[in-house]
């Protein structure tokens, strides 16, 4: 029985990353982000909180060099916002579309917070423009999120590969 269980099924290769990604949607969906941090607590509140965590780690495995590791992180990203997706209700005809968008959206995320973070634009600027969808938050709110998403990249700037396959993120 194991050889045809093993004709028929299909290795997992993004395995070793799931406690990584499963750590990324976690720290995203902590209170502090909305009731502190003023990010809406809506679908596209929570995506965008998903997409500035899950930047911050690929700036860090980028770092690592652990492009591997970075290209199957940002499968699972994609196979989840697909499945979210289709909880909602979208049919199979605009699923490709929204989640392009959705992947758009996180290389967008990506290159903004990369540059805010290393100081070549103002990373307040990046978070209004995409965690706060252009309509800036209170100032505490603003200075708080800018606060916690740097120290989190500090956090993992003191991780490696291990670790971070592991699912510690520094928190």
């Amino acid at each position: 029985m194991s050889f045809l269980t093993s004709l028929f099924t299909r290795k997992d290769d993004r395995a070793p990353l799931r406690p990584l990604y499963a750590a990324v949607v976690e720290t995203a969906r902590q209170p502090h982000w909305y009731l502190d941090g003023g990010v809406a607590d809506t679908l596209d509140g929570r995506f965008d909180m998903v997409a500035a965590i899950l930047s911050l780690v690929l700036i860090r495995l980028d770092a690592l060099e652990a492009k591997p590791e970075s290209v199957k992180l940002t499968e699972l990203f994609i196979d989840d916002m697909d499945g979210q997706i289709r909880e909602i209700g979208f049919g199979d005809v605009v699923v490709g579309k929204h989640v392009g968008r959705m992947v758009g959206a996180l290389g967008g995320r990506l290159a903004a917070y990369r540059a805010g973070l290393s100081g070549e634009a103002p990373l307040a600027e990046a978070l209004v423009r995409n965690l706060y969808r252009g309509q800036p938050p209170a100032a505490d709110e603003l200075a708080y999120a800018e606060a916690q998403l740097r120290a989190l990249a500090d956090r993992l700037a003191q991780r490696d590969l291990a670790a971070l396959l592991a699912g510690q993120l520094g928190d």
